[in-house]
């Protein structure tokens, strides 16, 4: 059962997929957006790794100066100890330094090759960010090429297409008709007030009349 569910998924995603497809290529603005998100999410992604990398470096640079100090303080404490006849200590303290030495320098080459990997990154950062910037640009001049496309078509079925003229004419008719209906309804309107304002006088005057003669 779930694998028919996902064959039925993936039929209905690869069906979806297809779709969007012929309209992306039937519209090449909503095929450079999709590549437009595409390329300012990779962009941050390397944005962050490059944030990243910074900090790796700082942290090298940190460690680094670490080791040289404890490399040099175990120097000192070497001297101390042979000056004070303690072989072992001195020994022990020599031994130190030199695992700090051996540290510090591998540090050195590790926050070296951090820079190096930074300014490859920050290379590759500013030549994703020109290229977004260039896509935007694309994306305006198709945008301009459309709008100016969809205004001509406009225009041209105002100026030169019968159907459309036909419509316009049709229109122009059925608001003649309309007002014509109109008319009539407001004359009839006016001459069935007048006739019953007309016979309530006559009404009133036969009253009167005949109040007289009594």
């Amino acid at each position: 059962m779930a694998n028919l569910l996902t064959r039925i998924k993936n039929t209905v995603m690869a069906d979806l997929h297809e779709a969007l497809d012929q309209k992306e290529r039937k519209n090449p603005i909503v095929l450079l957006n999709r590549y437009l998100r595409e390329c300012e999410n990779e962009t941050e992604k390397v944005r962050k790794l490059l944030e990243r990398q910074g900090q790796l470096k700082e942290q090298f640079a940190r460690e680094h100066q670490q080791a040289l100090e404890m490399a040099e303080k175990r120097k000192y404490q070497s001297e101390v100890a042979m000056r004070a006849g303690e072989n072992d200590l001195q020994e022990f303290a020599q031994q130190e330094q030199e695992q700090y030495e051996e540290r510090a320098a591998r540090l050195k080459e590790a926050m070296e090759n951090a820079a190096k990997q930074q300014l490859e990154l920050e290379r590759k950062y500013e030549e994703m960010n020109h290229k977004l910037k260039d896509m935007l640009i694309r994306r305006l001049e198709l945008m301009g090429r459309e709008n100016v496309k969809r205004a001509h078509h406009r225009m041209d079925q105002m100026l030169d297409n019968n159907s459309y003229s036909d419509k316009a004419d049709s229109r122009f008719a059925d608001m003649e008709t309309y007002l014509d209906q109109l008319e009539e309804k407001v004359n009839n309107s006016y001459n069935r007030n007048t006739i019953d304002s007309r016979i309530a006088q006559l009404e009133k005057e036969f009253k009167n009349k005949e109040s007289h003669t009594i």
